[in-house]
């Protein structure tokens, strides 16, 4: 017997998840004595796991309408190309891995073909847009979240929806090191890993480090980005920075190195994202903000809302202010400096945030009973 299962993952966590996945799918396979075909769209994880990718995404997580407006031709080339290569090829299922602009409207193509489609680690439609999960629960054949109140979300539809835990809990435990020693005077900074956020967040971070080390003088800088790329612009962008701030501290930039700071660092600033996951299962302390262009604040106001009044994946998983965090013009030194301050070591709100970053982690882990979550994810995309 041969399965033809196609991942699609649009972003850099996306990938890391799919290409796990894969790997899952054709342990399952072997055990079966069964044979797993495996394709999409993806990066270099799911490159390096050897899923032939029909389209490479490394360099296609854009958010915001500006964004996305500026590379529209090239989605839709690569839209029509895979809805083509489906037609043709056939897949016994499409596995969608979150990136819902694109796989959204991939997945209506597929249903259209009556090729089954599974989505793995679904969009927030809960944020954006609750008017879309009738339309996913028509199209897709089931849906595998990875946060347990996701449940309860899509409970207003008929579409199956089973919590299968969170991958990122497999992926880092098992990488945690406890011969690595904090340093509680090392800010860690992660303004993204889009250059669009990454323009918009780094200034606000080097205005607040700025005030931090008047505050705070022991403090020590660092950025650890996930490619050279986005290196080369965290450095230009402190480097024009500092021609008119001279007094700015040193912010030493490594490169691939994200989970070793998250265990080395004292305290973190990061941009809202999957980030905040990691740092909680890595036990750093962190204050979180984000902020959106003009434009695509403007298009985002009517449809994006906090959900349980929160926009940190976190505080939402808790239901609490497990960290604390700033929303668009909010994201700002002014607010920024005293949230550090208030999470550093020795301070009680340090304390209620790892309190708070526990629970998460403890609710993450529910339900495993000896499986991975891409394993027990895997069983049920085997199983369609």
């Amino acid at each position: 017997m041969k399965k033809k299962i196609w991942i699609f993952a649009g972003e850099s966590s996306g990938d890391m998840y799919g290409a796990q996945l894969g790997e899952e799918l054709r342990s399952i396979a072997a055990a079966r004595r069964e044979e797993v075909e495996l394709s999409g769209m993806g990066g270099k994880a799911m490159i390096a796991a050897g899923i032939p990718v029909k389209v490479d995404s490394t360099e296609l997580g854009v958010m915001g309408v500006v964004e996305v407006g500026k590379l529209i031709f090239k989605f839709i080339a690569i839209y029509f190309k895979l809805v083509s290569a489906a037609r043709k090829e056939r897949p016994d299922a499409v596995v969608l891995i979150d990136y819902p602009g694109f796989n959204l409207m991939y997945a209506l193509a597929m249903y259209c073909m009556g090729i089954k489609v599974i989505w793995y680690i679904a969009p927030h439609l809960w944020i954006w847009g609750k008017w879309r999960l009738p339309v996913l629960a028509k199209i897709c054949r089931k849906v595998l979240v990875i946060f347990p109140f996701e449940v309860e979300v899509f409970a207003k539809t008929e579409l199956p929806t089973l919590f299968t835990g969170h991958p990122l809990i497999d992926i880092l435990q098992p990488i945690k090191d406890p011969s690595i020693k904090r340093d509680p005077d090392l800010l860690l900074l992660l303004p993204g890993s889009r250059k669009g956020e990454i323009q918009r967040m780094l200034p606000h971070m080097l205005k607040s480090v700025l005030g931090l080390s008047q505050r705070q003088p022991q403090l020590k800088y660092r950025i650890s980005a996930p490619r050279e790329k986005i290196a080369s612009q965290c450095r230009g962008i402190i480097e024009k920075f500092r021609r008119k701030n001279s007094d700015l501290p040193e912010i030493t930039i490594s490169v691939g190195d994200n989970h070793y700071c998250q265990q080395l660092a004292g305290t973190g600033l990061a941009a809202c994202g999957t980030v905040t996951v990691e740092c909680a299962i890595m036990g750093l302390p962190l204050v979180v903000g984000y902020q959106l262009s003009f434009m695509n604040y403007l298009a985002a106001l009517p449809y994006v809302k906090p959900f349980r009044g929160f926009i940190t994946m976190t505080n939402i998983i808790d239901n609490s202010p497990v960290c604390p965090e700033f929303i668009q013009y909010d994201f700002k030194a002014e607010n920024i400096i005293p949230a550090v301050e208030s999470i550093l070591p020795g301070t009680p709100g340090r304390e209620h945030t790892l309190q708070g970053m526990q629970r998460v982690v403890d609710m993450l882990s529910e339900g495993n009973n000896g499986r991975s979550a891409v394993r027990r994810a895997a069983e049920e995309i085997y199983a369609v």
